[in-house]
């Protein structure tokens, strides 16, 4: 006898997926968890009998520019492209072969000879960097591959235009469930030809006529997919949440030079090999480029949300995937009309990330993905479940989303009854946790400014590769915004225009952090006299500062630091050796280091670093390095540390760094916890605040109100209390 669904006291804010042949599992998982939103996978298809449910709303993914392999294979010239090049071949002769796509795989990428590759490939000496002059080249377009009159002994690379003849994420969906080889590779169109846009407006029109039941289109996400192109094991070579590289065409091009007044190059994406990375300072053309694919993407995708919204239908965006033109702070994302966005939450940056974007709803899809990697026999899947709620609660409370949901095949995770019965938990405590904080603003201890290239435009983003995954060198970076995720501040992010348009006088901290010559260290932007200027100014008056890593770093007038004078350190590249450095001494007892419980973290952290006064305050110092460090300048004052991984001792660490050098040392024990696992976010407004454990632990801890004053708590492993004031 089949399950009868009845809406359960705590219905609501849930989104749930489910497939076939799992209707009476489906029913009792709505009510234990009390769900309102069904939704299909990638791969899985919702039944009529789920979608008639009375009270559940049905999302149905729509994938806008994969999956009409019928129309790609009759319009091949508008698939997708890459912009994509060879790998680095030295020449030993006067004229060298380069089989420039070798590396990749050709299951995903097929050179484009439908446009002149002498007008639209680029041949480079990269040991000049000069670009080789056409007559000096020829391709094979039999066996792909290009000759070119060379000077031995240099480096050379080749630029090329490819098709993307297999959808990235598709591709990764593949190989991740291991799909039978029956399942046809997606083939991915590009909605800047006409053909192609006209197609996909029809096909959306038709689908929502034929999909009454479908109550929210879940765009997945709208036309060109971030950078991942495979390499020829079929396994990851490149891959930037941020990439642009899979929006390219002629088609394109013609049109930003019409716009724009000048042509752009291979070399403009392809950027040395570096693709335009994240982390590389973005050039005048890249970021013109981006505005250009916002503007463009922003107009297709509205003419689609306004089709949706004709039907009486709702029409939100998954952020992922076919992300790329669709970045939510950009000055054309509102103009799409979005009643909402879901993105997959990692840990609270990516928490942030999402409950910042100015959309009516906002949705965080958690971890784990209910795919086999992560469920299967012998393994636990709560532990990465507990882990990341815990992560992400604490950003919760300073801004929260509107929903949450899992995604995935719920058959699969319904096989773990353990994990079941823990996301039943969060459910419910997400609903008690959003009653709560979406009625008023959280206390604030202070204003922190993150200082990089992005700045706003891509808020939340720095260091990110998605879904709180980090590479090796951003580990030492991403516990600053963690940290910040979670913390009682407020939060923002500004380029170097910002600061030299003049720094916002309610900003108390500027954080610099990074590797030299990135994005986020700023690289020459320390060459511009306003901006270091502007700084100095700054904190000289009274303002705080923060540098991790390699802040400033620019090498130039007898400097490593350009901001050296205010940090009170510098770093040894080598060229001064010759001149000693007697400050070494380290001080015992400070503010900032008060809590320290266990050795520091510093990461992948910095060496040679060395004080430039007797004056600077070393706080740590072991193989000849100073690894942190706190000054004062004019009325001002700096902190430096070499790295900062997430930890919950890291984040007391920032926190009590943002007090100090802002001078709010009186105000840390408002709204705080003795003991480092716990923290407090205060709704004064509301007269209450929650006393969070970040650990899997019980704890008994001094807790401290808004009046300073401190009171024992007991507060279980994973837990959140209320506590009224």
């Amino acid at each position: 006898m089949r399950k009868e669904y009845k809406k359960s006291r705590t219905h609501g804010r849930v989104t749930l997926p489910s497939e076939e042949n799992f209707y009476d599992e489906t029913i009792e998982l709505i009510d234990r968890l009390g769900a309102d939103v069904l939704r299909d996978s990638d791969g899985t298809k919702l039944p009529d009998e789920l979608k008639d449910l009375e009270g559940i709303s049905v999302y149905t993914k729509y994938l806008t520019a994969r999956g009409y392999n019928d129309f790609a294979n009759e319009h091949r010239e508008e698939i997708t492209r890459f912009y994509l090049m060879s790998e680095f071949v030295t020449a030993t002769s006067e004229e060298t072969e380069i089989d420039f796509a070798k590396e990749y795989f050709d299951q995903q990428i097929k050179a484009d000879y439908d446009h002149d590759p002498k007008e639209w490939w680029e041949v480079i000496d990269r040991t000049t960097g000069q670009v080789v002059d056409l007559s000096d080249w020829e391709v094979d377009q039999e066996k792909d591959i290009v000759r070119v009159k060379t000077i031995p002994f240099h480096e050379y690379t080749v630029s090329f235009l490819a098709y993307c003849i297999w959808d990235p994420v598709h591709m990764y969906n593949f190989i991740t469930n291991d799909w039978p080889d029956t399942v046809p590779h997606a083939i991915p169109i590009d909605a800047r030809y006409d053909a192609t846009s006209e197609y996909l407006e029809e096909f959306l029109d038709d689908f929502l006529e034929k999909n009454p039941k479908t109550d929210v289109i879940r765009f997945t996400t709208f036309f060109y997919q971030f950078s991942l192109v495979f390499n020829k094991h079929g396994l990851e070579k490149h891959v930037d949440w941020y990439g642009y590289t899979n929006s390219v065409s002629p088609k394109a091009f013609k049109e930003f030079e019409k716009e724009y007044g000048y042509k752009l190059r291979p070399e403009d994406i392809v950027d040395e090999g570096y693709y335009n990375s994240t982390f590389r300072v973005p050039s005048k053309a890249f970021l013109d480029y981006i505005d250009f694919t916002s503007k463009f993407v922003a107009e297709k995708a509205k003419r689609l949300v306004d089709i949706v919204h004709k039907h009486g239908r709702k029409a939100i965006m998954f952020l992922g995937d076919h992300y790329i033109g669709v970045e939510p702070w950009s000055k054309n994302f509102e103009s799409i009309g979005l009643d909402g966005v879901v993105g997959s939450v990692g840990d609270g940056v990516t928490l942030r990330l999402i409950s910042s974007i100015k959309t009516p709803m906002t949705e965080g899809r958690f971890l784990p993905y209910f795919f086999p990697d992560t469920f299967y026999e012998g393994n636990d899947p709560t532990i990465e479940g507990k882990d990341n709620w815990v992560k992400a609660r604490r950003a919760l409370v300073r801004e929260p989303l509107d929903r949450i949901g899992y995604g995935g095949y719920m058959s699969l995770a319904y096989q773990f009854p353990e994990f079941i019965d823990y996301i039943e938990k969060v459910t419910q405590e997400f609903r008690d946790i959003h009653d709560i904080v979406s009625q008023g603003k959280a206390h604030s201890s202070a204003k922190v400014a993150i200082l990089n290239h992005w700045g706003d435009r891509r808020k939340w983003s720095p260091w990110i590769v998605a879904h709180g995954k980090w590479y090796k060198l951003s580990y030492s970076y991403m516990g600053i915004t963690e940290a910040l995720a979670g913390m009682d501040m407020d939060v923002v992010f500004i380029d170097f225009d910002d600061v030299k348009n003049g720094i916002d006088k309610d900003i108390d901290v500027i954080i610099n952090a990074g590797d030299a010559y990135t994005s986020f260290s700023g690289g020459k932007a320390f060459m511009d006299e306003e901006v270091v200027a502007n700084i100095r100014k700054f904190v000289y008056e009274g303002g705080g500062f923060i540098g991790v890593g390699e802040p400033s770093a620019y090498q130039a007038n007898g400097r490593y630091f350009q901001l050296a004078d205010v940090l009170g350190v510098d770093k040894e590249i080598g060229f001064s050796q010759s001149n000693n450095k007697y400050f070494v001494d380290e001080v015992k007892d400070h503010f900032i280091t008060e809590d320290l419980v266990e050795d520091l973290d510093f990461g992948d952290d910095k060496q040679n670093v060395y004080a430039t006064t007797e004056n600077t305050e070393i706080l740590s110092f072991f193989d000849h390095s100073v690894h942190m460090a706190a000054n004062d300048f004019g009325k001002g004052r700096s902190f430096y540390i070499s790295g900062l991984p997430y930890s919950t001792q890291n984040t007391r660490l920032l926190k009590r760094a943002i007090h100090y050098v802002s001078h709010k040392e009186d105000e840390l024990k408002k709204y705080y916890a003795d003991d480092l696992r716990v923290e407090v976010a205060a709704f004064p407004k509301l007269g209450k605040y929650a006393v969070i454990n970040n650990s899997l632990d019980d704890i008994e801890t001094t807790v401290y109100g808004g009046d300073g004053k401190g009171h024992q708590v007991k507060i279980a492993g994973a837990d959140l209390v209320w506590i009224e004031e």
